[in-house]
């Protein structure tokens, strides 16, 4: 396999269990079930409700209508700031230039709408993830990350 070989595209249903199956390769965390905000199944959820048409997949050319998902990236943008998530390979598909291809195709279509900066955030132990951004040019701003979980409110029953 060889970066040429590989495609990307805006993510359809059809790609949820391989990508699932991808995520759970990729991020351990989702392993973890005391972290019910780490559920893959709604992230998948969620964007597909929220600018599905930022949700992107890598995919061998060389499968057939089977094409294997290698990689992963979300997007979003909120017309101020624009973000980026979800970035994912597969191991055997790592070093071949597929995640930058990735984040360079998310950049691509934040900017085409109007997007002037783009964020991310990377979690402080997993320095080889830091220097993969830090080649793409990205930089640590001067910024603390806060963030509270919220309960999941159930929708208000119709009268």
């Amino acid at each position: 396999m060889s970066a040429a070989s590989i495609s990307i595209r805006v993510f359809r249903e059809a790609d949820t269990e391989a990508v699932l199956a991808l995520w759970l390769q990729a991020f351990p965390e989702y392993n973890d079930t005391t972290r019910p905000h780490r559920n893959p199944r709604l992230s998948i959820a969620n964007k597909l409700g929220t600018q599905p048409e930022l949700f992107f997949v890598a995919v061998r050319d060389d499968d057939g209508d089977d094409a294997a998902i290698v990689g992963t990236a979300m997007a979003g943008y909120d017309g101020h700031r624009g973000w980026l998530y979800s970035l994912a390979v597969a191991h055997e598909a790592r070093r071949l230039g597929i995640g930058t291809r990735l984040v360079r195709h998310a950049e691509s279509a934040l900017a085409a709408m109007g997007c002037l900066k783009l964020n991310l955030q990377v979690l402080s132990d997993k320095p080889e993830v830091i220097a993969f951004y830090d080649a793409l040019g990205y930089r640590t701003d001067a910024v603390v990350s806060l963030g509270k979980r919220l309960s999941v409110q159930e929708p208000a029953a119709v009268a």
